[in-house]
């Protein structure tokens, strides 16, 4: 499967597709025709029109063209997506933001900027392998350079002259100054870079020396000489860590001297060298460890972002049960707001009928001005909250979503029960699911496989190479005495390499890079094997803490429902006792102060419950995080968080009228008319 950065491709609608869209009745095939073209650019301007969807995973695809010069283009990397996405455009009415759980999880997938940039780390793992799979330096070792004389050996004046072991006497450190072999000089010996994408490396020159010569054997003086070279060696790595080279050298002489027979000359070659490491540097396994490593990476990659999309949908959750909560909050404070300002009010009519002493009046004014200055900060909080979580739902700002306000359709369930399984399943079930974990793994396994290089740099560095090579040579008759099998041009010289004529192999060792003590090396290896089993240990540590932070969190899970089952009963008994005292009251034998505590207990009751609620919601959505089943909870898959789309529709269900919180009064008259003492 090729990676996701390769396969974007600009999807449109085929042609059958769209006929089998507009068929009604078995439609001729002209009417169809002519429906093409309109519905085509429909979608088109419609694309157009529509806001975006959503983000898309980010890519790099790489570059198209001829073969010649596609490797040498850029990658084209997609767009930037800054946009909200239409999602939530579609859930707002008159400027009022309807939100359900799922929209909200929705939401956050689509236009999270952090989770957005943590999709970047995807397609660049991908990159990683491709490179890694391309090969590249391990140590940071080259490989040398042939260099190329301007003589062949055997071919022309120069040519003789080296073979012979002379120089020409004007020779001095210019062209003339050659080294034995003309071209022979082999790569590099050692280690060398491991490439498996193989190299064409390509030289050609032209050179015109002229030149003294005191020595009247060759019978010129000065000596021209004119050269054409050309090079071309392809190179290709091999996971055992040796590499295959095979070279063409192409080399023409034309020069003055009367007494050549051949003139002008050709003298190529073509060889094949073959270099393998036997000590350091060899092995599948070491050659291949950052292909493993990168491929690695790639799986550490997803869960990484894995984690991201989990801790994402675990926060918005979290924001969301806190918002329900702070309207829950506010419209108990409504509540509570109203009764007060009904006792104030039946106060002061029963202070103007001489019902109540006037003493009364200040106590229960100076108690709607504190349930008014708790609804004010309830209000705030509410904002807060609203804030928090369009922080997390959008990816620009805009000034409509900033002043809409958000009415959450879901509301706090507590379960009868939890029905959980035992701890041990669970922690089982965090070890097996948590991003985290694997990714603690993945490490571990790149540390151990790197550890192979290590182990490898304490060996010295044996280097078994051979070559074959053949060499040709022909050219056009200037004196009297040519064999004729090397008169002709550069097909006859082609002849004689691959009829092997004259065939030239060497196969040889070279150990280099042995040292005495090799403390280095050692010293390296030690450290790595240290830090591998403190890895190791780290990871134990690491295993542990999730046992026990799973055990924690189940703890507090069950201390939540306990306080919120105590809540639930402190309220209802609360609600009992103001129920009593308005009795009483009403016969004389309970005082105004009664029923104004009774009333600011059983408001302090219904935030304890409605708090107590909102920390169950909360302890049950960090018991799924910590067993990393948030995602599959809330029916979330990677793949869609990896898009950027959630496929599943949002549906807009009509706002129901906000009910009273469980328990609060009812707004009638909460101050009956008491007993005429």
């Amino acid at each position: 499967m090729k990676p996701p950065h390769m396969n974007f491709a600009k999807t449109t609608p085929s042609r059958s597709w769209l006929r089998s869209e507009s068929r009604v009745a078995n439609r001729a095939a002209t009417v169809r025709e002519r429906c093409f073209i309109p519905c085509v650019i429909y979608l088109c301007i419609a694309a157009m029109l529509a806001p975006p969807a959503g983000a898309q995973l980010p890519f790099a695809e790489k570059p198209n063209g001829p073969i010649l010069w596609r490797s040498y283009k850029s990658a084209t990397a997609g767009p930037i997506f800054l946009h909200n996405s239409s999602r939530i455009y579609s859930l707002m009415r008159a400027g009022t933001l309807y939100l359900t759980v799922q929209d909200a999880i929705a939401l956050a997938i689509e236009n999270n900027l952090n989770l957005e940039v943590q999709r970047y780390a995807l397609p660049e793992a991908e990159w990683a392998v491709e490179r890694a799979d391309a090969g590249g330096p391990i140590r940071g070792l080259s490989t040398g350079a042939p260099q190329v004389g301007i003589s062949d050996s055997g071919i022309g004046v120069l040519g003789a002259v080296s073979a012979a072991g002379l120089s020409g006497s004007g020779g001095g450190g210019g062209a003339g100054s050659v080294g034995g072999g003309g071209g022979a000089i082999l790569q590099q010996i050692g280690p060398v870079v491991v490439n498996f994408d193989p190299s064409l490396t390509g030289s050609a020159g032209f050179y015109h020396v002229t030149q003294p010569f005191a020595n009247n054997t060759f019978g010129v003086n000065p000596l021209v000489d004119t050269d054409a070279i050309s090079t071309t060696s392809v190179q290709q790595g091999l996971p055992t860590g040796g590499s295959v080279t095979v070279r063409n050298y192409y080399y023409q002489q034309k020069e003055n001297a009367p007494g050549d027979t051949l003139n002008p000359a050709i003298g190529p070659y073509m060889r094949i060298h073959y270099s393998q490491p036997l000590l350091q540097n060899y092995g599948v396994d070491l050659n291949t460890r950052s292909i493993r490593v990168a491929r690695n990476g790639r799986i550490s990659a997803r869960e990484t972002f894995r984690g991201q999309l989990l801790t994402l949908v675990s926060s918005v959750l979290g924001l969301y049960w806190n918002l329900v909560s702070a309207n829950e909050e506010l419209r108990m404070r409504q509540h509570a707001l109203q009764v007060t300002q009904k006792f104030f009010d039946d106060t002061k009519t029963e202070i103007d009928l001489g019902a109540l002493p006037r003493v009364e009046l200040p106590r229960a004014e100076a108690e709607v001005a504190t349930r008014r200055q708790d609804l004010v900060i309830a209000e705030t909080t509410l904002r807060q909250q609203e804030t928090a979580i369009k922080e997390q739902l959008v990816r620009e700002e805009d000034p409509a979503i900033e002043a809409a306000r958000i009415v959450c359709l879901d509301s706090i369930d507590v379960p009868a029960e939890d029905n959980l399984p035992p701890l041990r399943e669970l922690v089982a079930t965090a070890m097996a699911k948590r991003p985290d974990v694997v990714v603690s793994k993945i490490t571990d396994q790149n540390a151990a496989i790197n550890a192979i290089g290590t182990a490898n740099g304490l060996l010295p560095t044996l280097l078994a190479y051979a070559d074959t090579y053949n060499k040709g040579a022909s050219g056009t008759v200037a004196s009297p005495g040519a064999n004729p099998s090397f008169v002709g041009g550069y097909g006859t010289s082609l002849g004689q390499i691959f009829h092997r004529d004259f065939p030239n192999e060497y196969a040889g060792l070279q150990l280099s890079g042995l040292p005495i003590h090799n403390r280095q090396a050692q010293a390296d290896y030690g450290i790595e094997q240290l830090q591998l089993q403190a890895s190791q240990l780290t990871g134990q540590r690491d295993n542990n803490n999730i046992a026990v932070n799973v055990s924690n969190q189940l703890i507090a899970l069950q201390q939540a429902r306990s306080r919120y089952s105590t809540a639930v009963n402190t309220r209802r008994l609360q609600e009992q006792v103001l129920e009593d005292d308005r009795k009483k009251f009403t016969f004389g034998t309970a005082t105004f102060s009664n029923l104004i505590i009774d009333q600011r207990t059983l408001v302090g009751a219904q935030l304890t419950e409605v708090t107590a609620q909102g920390n169950y919601a909360r302890m049950r959505v960090l018991l799924d995080q910590v067993v990393g089943e948030t995602l599959e909870k809330n029916n979330i898959s990677l793949e869609e968080g990896m898009q950027g789309r959630v496929e599943r529709p949002s549906a807009v269900p009509a706002a129901p009228a906000p009910a009273a919180p469980a328990g609060l009064a009812p707004v009638a008259p909460a101050v009956p008319t008491p007993a005429k003492r």
